[in-house]
């Protein structure tokens, strides 16, 4: 009975450790989502395949204890299961400041913006911290080690330009601050969307139609680019009308600063507290021209504004036979 209980071990302890997730780090997510905090959440979610993980190691453990094997193969299996319970501990910290590195982004957006590069790389850090304690464990010099692959860097970093360019282009794109996420932004090239996230080879834009371009991170720091959320997010919108040679003036400035101001006040997509303006242009083929400027709170908002100014315009120039002519030069 006794020369069976290391293998009882074996079996019994990932069953406790799949039970403790299936139940108990079950019930501690339940009550941590109703808490306000989400330091906790971000420690429970690390510790995910981690219980069950831990508890295979010490199962082993206490088996090669317990086995006769030959001293060189007993070391070995000793040093193999350290350096797995290092790199298992490695993986639950780097999860760890990863979700608290997160948590941070989200809550202080304007001095770290929120993207996966910087948590990508936080994480890679420290799964490199535990891949040299565990080398060291193994007796494995670490100083020739890093010789070695100084002396084979400049042939990786050959084989891997495009892959270190794109890096490097995201970590320049962060520093400079002049992209964000959340931000609209229009490329040279013509692509626009709002910047999603920047990883380490890619920044992504989501188009209004809720598509995505994948941008390399590369062409994007090469590009000229528009920010429409700087310097702030607010944008003029410039309305393009135009009407007939016999419209009086005047009146055409009154009605269509009524409806604009009325416009801006009643539509949540317009800043409440702009003044709309009036500027005629030019006298046009068939039309004297004029544009009409109203202020919107973002870019998508703009849409919104422009559609129910053009309705209600052209319903109030309807009551005051005001005549509409297309700007267009015939």
């Amino acid at each position: 009975m006794l020369e069976k209980l290391p293998l009882l071990l074996i079996a019994l302890f990932p069953l406790v450790g799949i039970l403790i997730e299936r139940f108990c780090l079950y019930y501690l997510r339940r009550i941590t989502e109703k808490t306000p905090l989400r330091v906790d959440d971000v420690v429970i979610d690390a510790l995910k395949f981690m219980p069950t993980l831990w508890l295979f190691l010490l199962a082993l453990y206490i088996l090669t204890e317990n086995l006769t094997l030959p001293y060189k193969l007993a070391i070995l299996a000793e040093k193999l299961i350290l350096v797995s319970f290092i790199m298992s501990i490695a993986l639950f910290l780097s999860r760890i400041l990863a979700g608290f590195i997160s948590l941070y982004m989200k809550s202080f957006r304007e001095d770290l913006p929120a993207t996966s590069l910087i948590v990508q790389i936080s994480r890679v850090l420290v799964l490199l911290v535990g891949t040299i304690i565990a080398l060291d464990k193994l007796g494995i010099a670490i100083t020739p080690l890093l010789t070695a692959l100084g002396v084979g860097g400049l042939a990786v970093a050959l084989a891997l330009r495009d892959t270190l360019e794109n890096l490097f282009a995201g970590f320049h794109i962060l520093a400079t601050r002049q992209i964000r996420p959340g931000d609209y932004i229009k490329l040279q090239s013509g692509e626009e969307g709002y910047v999603e996230d920047i990883t380490w080879r890619n920044t992504l834009l989501r188009q209004i139609p809720n598509n995505m371009i994948i941008v390399p991170n590369s062409k994007l720091s090469t590009s000229i680019i528009v920010n429409y959320h700087m310097p702030q997010p607010e944008l003029n919108l410039v309305i393009p009308i135009g009407v007939s040679y016999e419209s009086d003036l005047q009146k055409v400035e009154k009605v269509t600063l009524e409806v604009a101001r009325e416009v801006q006040r009643d539509i949540e997509s317009a800043i409440q507290d702009f003044e709309p303006k009036l500027r005629y242009t030019g006298f046009g083929a068939f039309s004297i021209n004029f544009n009409v400027i109203l202020r919107a709170k973002d870019y998508e908002s703009q849409h919104l504004l422009r559609h129910e100014f053009l309705k209600r315009l052209y319903e109030r120039y309807k009551q005051e036979r005001i005549v509409i002519i297309s700007t267009r030069e015939i």
